[in-house]
């Protein structure tokens, strides 16, 4: 994982039915993942989005 992949630690993720979830966008600050999940709530408000902090992001195990 790049540097600058795992400066972006704050992820919003879009919840679907099934407990299935897709990742919408990464973040390197607190408050630009949450001001991007305001503007999606206001375009999709039936959607369910949450900020979370994914401080193991690109790695696979």
């Amino acid at each position: 994982m790049s540097y600058k992949e795992r400066l972006q630690a704050w992820t919003i993720v879009r919840l679907l039915p099934d407990m299935q979830r897709t990742i919408v966008g990464r973040f390197r600050h607190r408050s630009d993942a949450d001001g991007h999940v305001h503007f999606l709530r206001q375009q999709i408000p039936n959607a369910s989005f949450v900020v979370v902090f994914d401080s193991q992001s690109g790695i696979e195990g």
